[in-house]
């Protein structure tokens, strides 16, 4: 069985985000599936057929001396392009939230039930129960949390001249990364407001509640980025590979034989598509780190549901 609830060192964090997916894993990603991949398949198509056109003409254009084609091209067709970005931004905001949630709730009831065999229903009525909750999450997220993020980075982006900036980055972005996943497991894990979950998300980088023992904030830091390079590197191998050779066959071909770049622009698009794709499935890694973190940090939830059960089961003997 696997136990949620407990201390870890850093390469225990690393390594039990990959345990759970060996016992969880096959039911863990056919409820993805289930409830998330309807709306990524239909982001990937909407992706691929609205805008396969549109880069055909990008890639195609001022080829024969036409210098305002592709220009033409974009005006003629501005409303359907926008209505198509429209789509897809609806679709990636829904496949967003349910990426974000799904991981979370999901997580809980495994820690709670210890079921390996958690049923679609169950996580479906867990999302529509935590309905409001979630409204509440999103705003936050978009009008608080949002701002405070691009006013930092944007700082950090401004300081990049003088070197110091990238130094920033790559520390900030772990710290932002961790606090914000943690607010989403405290938030659904507890009765504390949005407010109440950012306020021990953030403390929680840097100290256990009541501060025992030593800070976790380098094993939460480090974890955060071990993690974050394996998927990027999983990704860059479905970007980067099949991106290199679909350009070198655009290069190599003769003068003459260049097309209207038609199947160049095709092939790219569906490497984008792929790759958000791709994208949104490995970041569940992310997120079952972020919950492993969590668990670590609050392995007094754990005891406060064993003396929940040790309660009940005394009043139900009375």
């Amino acid at each position: 069985m696997f136990e949620f609830y407990k201390r870890r060192d850093f390469g225990g964090l690393i390594s039990d985000s990959f345990a759970f997916f060996k016992i969880y894993g096959k039911n863990y990603f056919k409820n993805y599936f289930l409830i998330n991949g309807l709306i990524l398949i239909l982001m990937m198509v909407l992706t691929v057929v609205g805008y396969r056109e549109f880069f055909s003409q990008m890639f195609g254009s001022n080829m024969e001396g036409q210098s305002r084609y592709f220009e033409e091209y974009f005006e003629e067709n501005i409303g359907t392009l926008i209505l198509i970005t429209s789509l897809i931004f609806i679709l990636f905001l829904a496949a967003a939230i349910i990426n974000y949630c799904f991981p979370v709730l999901y997580m809980k009831r495994a820690s709670e039930t210890g079921s390996t065999d958690i049923k679609t229903d169950e996580i479906l009525n867990d999302l529509k129960k935590n309905a409001g909750k979630i409204l509440i999450l999103f705003l936050g997220l978009l009008f608080i949390i949002l701002p405070l993020v691009v006013i930092v980075f944007g700082i950090s982006f401004l300081l990049v001249f003088l070197l110091i900036g990238l130094i920033l980055i790559f520390f900030l972005a772990p710290i932002v990364m961790n606090a914000i996943n943690f607010l989403l497991f405290d938030y659904f894990h507890t009765e504390r407001g949005f407010f109440g979950s950012l306020s021990y998300a953030i403390s929680a980088q840097f100290n256990y509640p009541n501060r025992e023992g030593k800070s976790p904030f380098w094993k939460y830091w480090g974890s955060t980025v071990v993690i974050y390079f394996i998927i990027q590197t999983v990704i860059s191998i479905f970007t980067f590979i099949p991106m290199f050779f679909t350009i070198l066959g655009a290069l190599s071909v003769k003068d003459g034989d260049l097309g209207d770049g038609s199947g160049t622009a095709f092939v790219l698009i569906i490497i984008y598509a792929v790759v958000m794709f791709i994208s949104f499935l490995a970041n569940n890694l992310i997120y079952v780190n972020a919950g492993l973190m969590y668990y670590d940090n609050r392995t007094d939830l754990h005891r406060k549901m064993d003396l929940s059960e040790i309660e009940t089961i005394g009043r139900n003997e009375i």
